[in-house]
């Protein structure tokens, strides 16, 4: 579906509007986005990617209507929904703010609020981070969690594509090993978006921040927080401390950063190669 003429009749068809125009939109490497201007002079957005996984796009959408019924964070529409795309409420991007970065701090919290039976999903279905499945199983605990499904299964992708050293692999074991005492004291699982980089985060023209692409599940909020600071976030202190003045974070928040990082990193490291496996085990170094 990469050519504009089939991608305007694929959006036609789902949307039961005249598509008028089309422009092809920068910035993605898993999907191929395409701006719509609809005959009622509204434009959306459409994602499409070649032989995308099963439940690729549904997963998505499932996971944008989780997040927008916490009525935190914003989030943008989902209009439609197949297996082979989907269509969104446009968001045009403006610049980054002080007022809307503290704005989003608040927001980010209303959501964290709303917490979940569980840490993963209620259904246990896999979602994805990135083209990865990401396992969402249900587990007892945040630490049993984020060990079993989000540390480990990534360690082991990581090694079988040579995208960590030994060394470093064993660093990150370590780490799981004693990742109770690392934990920081209990939390009742958040509702995360759960590949919280600031390339998800959209500074739009009307002056609010926007949340894109989710791998949403029950998780710790650190989690979310920690990939904010990974590859950093205009006027990230100001969100933070907005965010705390709704929610104040656990005493040792700044010291499981790395913790929580370890996820992010992984996950690089299996997507891109280079230097992310050295980092995650910089980091699980770092907590040792």
């Amino acid at each position: 579906m990469a050519r504009a003429g089939t991608v305007a009749r694929r959006a036609e068809a789902l949307l039961g509007s005249a598509v008028v125009a089309t422009a092809p939109v920068s910035g993605g490497s898993i999907c191929t986005a395409t701006r719509l201007r609809l005959s009622d002079g509204a434009s959306a957005l459409i994602k499409t990617r070649a032989q995308a996984p099963a439940d690729f796009f549904p997963s998505e959408a499932r996971g944008l209507r989780w997040l927008a019924s916490t009525r935190g964070a914003g989030v943008p529409d989902v209009l439609a929904v197949e297996q082979d795309c989907l269509i969104l409420t446009w968001v045009e991007a403006g610049r980054p703010g002080a007022e809307a970065a503290e704005a989003f701090g608040r927001a980010l919290a209303v959501t964290h609020q709303c917490s979940p039976a569980v840490f993963g999903t209620d259904s246990g279905a896999d979602g994805f981070i990135g083209i990865l499945p990401m396992p969402n199983r249900a587990a007892e605990s945040w630490p049993q969690f984020f060990a079993t499904r989000r540390i480990l299964p990534y360690l082991k992708l990581a090694r079988d594509r040579s995208s960590i050293s030994a060394e470093d692999a064993a660093a990150v074991e370590s780490v799981v090993r004693r990742i109770v005492e690392l934990a920081g004291p209990d939390e009742p699982p958040s509702t995360l978006h759960g590949d919280l980089w600031a390339g998800n985060v959209v500074w739009a023209r009307d002056g609010r921040v926007w949340l894109v692409d989710p791998a949403a599940h029950g998780g710790h909020r650190e989690t979310d927080l920690a990939m904010l600071t990974l590859f950093g976030l205009p006027h990230l202190s100001r969100v933070l401390d907005a965010y705390q003045e709704l929610t104040p974070l656990a005493e040792g928040w700044e010291d499981r950063v790395a913790l929580h990082q370890l996820f992010p990193l992984l996950v690089h490291a299996c997507h891109f190669g280079g230097g992310y496996g050295a980092r995650a085990g910089a980091a699980a170094r770092s907590l040792l």
